[in-house]
This record gives structure tokens, sequence and C-alpha cells, in this order.
């Protein structure tokens, strides 16, 4: 059966409104049953829970480009000048004070593994490219790529061999052979190619039959792909800038999506900045938690 190309906006729910500059990192909590995302520039952190509508601010900080969930509990925080941090009940503990490449840059969005490693990756600046980091459960970092114009989503596919990765400048999507045991990545090749008019691949999900799905900043819609990196199906969105998406739910069948641009709505969309709902005929995959240690026995207020 041929795939359908829906060119229609879907039925949409506004979930919560918090007119977010930059939306991202909506993550699926599989335990608590709830949705956290953050306001990467103000950073603001949030959480939604479904079963009784009800969302909250629980953290503001420094700018949060990403995050996981710990094993143990808590947020392991990725924050500007490369700082990694893990947030419980209002504490922080610090992981990585700083890194010395990206004192003018932020941590953009990072994707925790089977094991609980951490891919993370930076912004380009105007000293460097960004990068993407492989954050391990000692601490250490590793460089595992370089000349990033913006790294963004990431995903997985359902047998864990093939890794996703988004430069979002380059307008490309990559994919790689993935080796759980080492965490290495290998055999880098394009998976797909975003027009410029379409839009910058943004976030990125796979959902359980393989199936790659992107938010496309500035072009008003999230797009899945079928697996030789064809546009399969478009959603049009009221927001030109979709920036992540999400599954959660019970049955992992509900899909999150946060947007940008609630400082410049008269550009952007009336609910630019919003969190919005929706369900489609797709079902997704459990999200990791990070497992990393936590070698400073101080702790540091954010």
């Amino acid at each position: 059966m041929q795939p359908i190309l829906h060119e229609d906006s879907p039925q949409l729910d506004l979930i919560a409104d918090y007119a977010c500059e930059t939306g991202e990192n909506p993550l699926w909590h599989p335990s608590e049953q709830r949705l956290y995302w953050t306001d990467i520039p103000t950073g603001r952190l949030f959480r939604y829970d479904p079963a009784s509508n009800h969302h909250e601010q629980i953290y503001q900080g420094r700018p949060v480009g990403g995050f996981t969930f710990e094993a143990d509990g808590g947020l392991l925080l990725f924050r500007d000048r490369g700082n990694i941090a893990l947030w419980r009940n209002g504490e922080i503990v610090t992981i990585v004070p700083e890194i010395p490449e990206e004192l003018d840059s932020r941590f953009n969005d990072v994707f925790a593994d089977p094991v609980g490693r951490v891919f993370c990756g930076t912004m380009s600046s105007e000293s460097s490219k960004g990068r993407l980091y492989r954050l391990d459960a000692d601490g250490s970092l590793t460089v595992i790529l370089d000349s990033i114009g913006c790294s963004n989503g990431m995903g997985f596919s359902p047998d864990r061999k093939t890794f996703y990765y988004t430069d979002s400048f380059a307008g490309e999507i990559y994919r790689f052979d993935y080796d759980i045991d080492t965490g290495a990545l290998a055999n880098q090749r394009v998976f797909a190619t975003i027009p410029e008019s379409d839009g910058l691949p943004d976030g990125l999900a796979v959902d359980r039959e393989g199936r790659v799905w992107s938010a496309l900043w500035d072009g008003y819609a999230i797009v899945r792909f079928d697996q030789s990196g064809n546009v399969a199906a478009r959603f049009r969105f009221p927001t030109r800038k979709t920036s992540s998406l999400a599954f959660g739910g019970s049955d992992l069948t509900d899909i999150y999506v946060t947007t940008a641009g609630g400082h410049t709505r008269q550009e952007d969309g009336a609910t630019a900045g919003a969190l919005f709902h929706l369900r489609l005929d797709a079902t997704g995959q459990p999200e990791f938690f990070s497992r990393i240690a936590s070698p400073l026995p101080s702790h540091q207020r954010s």
C-alpha cells in the first residue's frame, strides 16, 4: 500500500502554552507517565501529566539545551558552556563544569542509548563549529563528530543497529552503523536531504516500525520518512517553527510536538511556542535512561 501524503493540518490539541522562545526536547518518562520539555534560552523546564491534565514549570536556571532521565532519578541537564549537571529536588551536582571548546556555545540536543551513555551535540559558534560528543558512564567525554552546523535530532532503529543524526544547517539527516558494546558510530551516509524551501530538519523520533519522523523548523510541519529517506507524509502545523517531537502515553501512540517563536508570534503564529498533542497511525519506541556517575560529592545551587 502506498503511503498517503498529508498536506492538511491534523487534529491538534494545544496542551500547554508557555510561549516558549525555543520549546525543545520533549521526553516521555515511562515510569512517571509524564512528559517533560525545555525552553532553551530562558532555562525553563516543564512537565505535563495527561492523567490529571496538569502541567507546571519545575526549573529555571542556565539555558538547558537538552536533558535525559537518570536511571536512579533526577534529570541530567546539558547546558551552556559545555556544562553538564544532575538536577534532583532543586539540587545541582556538577558532572562536567565546562568544555573549553564550548565556552561561547551550548548543548542543543541529547539522546541516551540502551547502555545509558548519552550522545550530546552542540551549536556552532563564532569561534568553532558544532560537535557531537558521547558521554560515558564514568563522566568522560569523547568527540564523535566535528565541523557540525547545528547538532540536532537523534534516534535508533528498532533493532538498535542504526543510529540517526541530524545536522540542521546542512539540511540533512544521516544514518550510522551503531555498536551497542562500544558506543561507536561507523559508516556515515545521508539518509535524507531536506530542501531549504521546506525548512530545517530539527528534532527527530523513530517509531516501532522504523519510520523516521522529523520536525521542520521554519516548515510549518512534521514529516515522516520511509525507509529510503523519502517524505511519505507531511502534517501541517499552525506554527512556523516546529522544533521536536516525542512519542508518549501508556502505549506510546500519543505524539507530543514542541514549537518555538513564543516571543515572535506576529511572524511565527498565534500559538508559537506552545506544546501540542496529536494522534496518528504510529506507535513509538520507549526512551532509554542515562546512567552517568556523579563524581563530585558537593552540591551546588543552580
